[in-house]
């Protein structure tokens, strides 16, 4: 049986073809999580669309288009290198009535940054390496450097960007200067200098199902081949470099080769961490471990590559899990943080997706005018200056988009229109909209495609601080089952004009409280 859903905007940063910059391999890892994801949602029948943005500014009026109220969220970075811009996603999703999938602003903000995440970390009662922050254009303060040997990394980087083999110092400080000098030239930022942890690698990959946590098998990165002079460290070429000796000499072993004590330990601190970091969803958190047993968190990944390649994916598999489970528990999991009226409006579009696959409601587009117009003549209510009317409405809704008068959506089976709806704010009223056109094309009549664009109607105009909502129709025999149509969906007739549109033929005025008390 397929999943009952709204429809899903799959939303990634915008990646250059021609990106010659050092974090290109990472950036440009997102679209094999954004074919891994699309793969997944058509496998559950799920409408969803594919958006990019370049920067955080074009946001807004993507979201403010878009009619999907569900955003999975595979933003990253952006191509100007402003990941803070991208952990505002959430938050600005939420602005504009989205929800998100994977975890909110605040906990993809505080894990950025590596040094307040320790402090987190340390306060819950959690193990972290020692460490010191070295602001750029400042000397270093040796006798605040924690033991040694040291590990030298960006303040606020992600995907082991900036890490590399001379990343990891011994004792030579000279090198170690040169290498808190190249934190700073390069990302322009603090360098963060800690004391390197351990020989082995681990990491717990947590998915939320609902209100419980499930920790998936602890994974390990072996580090094979390494001589005894080579750090064992997972930096940027062992994720993103396949030719390199890091990428093929770092294997990743799920479930990790320790003993069930140990793996205990391990995943109580992963949770204790999720809680403390605020996570939600799905993230990663990442250990080291000494030979004596001990280890510390490196970090936590809130919202954690998800490719087919990726060692989340691979817990994924070893819990027994497919990658399209795992879509589908994020993805209802933001169901559940919809605001109620979406949870009402989900309803209707959720039967419909149990009976049709591809069902989705979306803003008109210029594509879509002669199939609205043609199945508007075909339903045999309007007469030939009613459709010119249409069509003007239409051409100008589509001109104005999100930001005009007339607000047009059309569902759609796949990509073709089959239903369209019309309304915009009554002029000189405060709170009252018109709805203007609502048709179904005659063959996909009594399928409940009405009643979806309705409510989706509805609840845009609740969002615009909306109070009512009228409809007009005619009083002529041959429209009973439209007013009994408005009549079941909450309308009440309260006003009828003896002879309005012609003789015998009534003008019918309906009714809608779009706020209760």
């Amino acid at each position: 049986m397929k999943d009952r859903h709204p429809s899903v905007l799959v939303l990634h940063h915008a990646v250059a073809a021609s990106n010659s910059s050092s974090t290109a391999a990472s950036d440009a890892g997102v679209m094999d999580e954004v074919q891994s994801v699309v793969a997944a949602l058509q496998q559950l029948g799920m409408p969803h669309r594919i958006a990019s943005v370049a920067r955080l500014q074009d946001l807004p009026p993507l979201l403010q288009a878009a009619s999907e109220p569900i955003v999975f969220n595979l933003v990253e970075n952006f191509p100007d290198g402003r990941t803070d811009h991208a952990m505002q996603v959430p938050t600005l999703c939420e602005a504009f009535g989205k929800v998100c999938t994977g975890n909110d602003s605040s906990s993809q903000t505080l894990c950025l940054n590596k040094w307040r995440t320790k402090g987190v970390l340390r306060a819950a009662g959690l193990p972290v390496p020692e460490g010191i922050v070295v602001l750029p254009g400042t000397c270093l303060t040796y006798a605040l450097l924690p033991p040694k040997p040291w590990i030298v990394k960006p303040l606020s980087a992600d995907a082991s960007e900036g890490i590399h083999a001379g990343s990891v110092v011994s004792e030579d400080l000279r090198a170690l200067n040169r290498a808190i000098a190249k934190v700073h030239k390069s990302f322009h930022q603090p360098a963060l200098v800690e004391s390197f942890f351990g020989c082995r690698e681990l990491n717990v990959a947590i998915l939320q199902k609902g209100g419980r946590l499930k920790a998936l098998p602890v994974s390990e990165i072996e580090f094979r081949n390494y001589s005894g002079n080579r750090p064992k460290v997972v930096d940027y070429k062992a994720k993103w470099a396949p030719e390199s000796f890091e990428y093929r000499n770092t294997v990743r072993v799920v479930p990790a080769s320790i003993s069930p004590a140990l793996s205990r330990r391990i995943v109580r601190s992963a949770l204790k961490a999720w809680h403390a970091l605020g996570c939600r969803d799905y993230a990663r958190i990442d250990f080291r471990l000494d030979d004596g047993g001990d280890f510390v968190i490196l970090e936590a990944n809130p919202n954690p590559d998800i490719a087919p390649e990726s060692g989340f994916a691979a817990s994924l598999t070893a819990a027994g899990l497919e990658f399209r489970q795992f879509v589908r528990c994020v993805v209802h999991n933001a169901m559940s943080r919809l605001p109620a009226h979406d949870r009402s409006c989900r309803r209707s579009l959720c039967s419909l997706s149990s009976r049709k696959e591809g069902v989705s409601i979306r803003r008109t587009e210029s594509c879509d005018r002669d199939s609205i117009l043609g199945f508007m003549r075909d339903t045999g209510f309007f007469h030939p200056g009613e459709i010119d009317v249409a069509r003007e409405v239409l051409d100008d809704a589509i001109k104005g988009g999100a930001s005009g008068h007339y607000q047009s959506f059309c569902l759609c089976e796949g990509v073709i229109p089959v239903g369209w709806i019309c309304f915009g704010p009554t002029p000189c009223t405060v709170g009252t909209y018109d709805i203007y056109w609502i048709g179904v094309c005659p063959k996909h009549q009594g399928m409940g495609y009405g009643r979806a664009l309705l409510e989706y109607s509805e609840r845009i105009m609740r969002k615009s601080k909306g109070r009512m909502a009228i409809i007009e129709t005619s009083g002529r025999a041959g429209y009973d089952a439209t007013r009994g149509f408005y009549l079941a969906n909450g309308y009440r007739e309260i006003a009828r004009v003896p002879d309005f549109y012609a003789m015998d033929d009534a003008r019918v005025i309906y009714t809608k409280p779009l706020v209760f008390s």
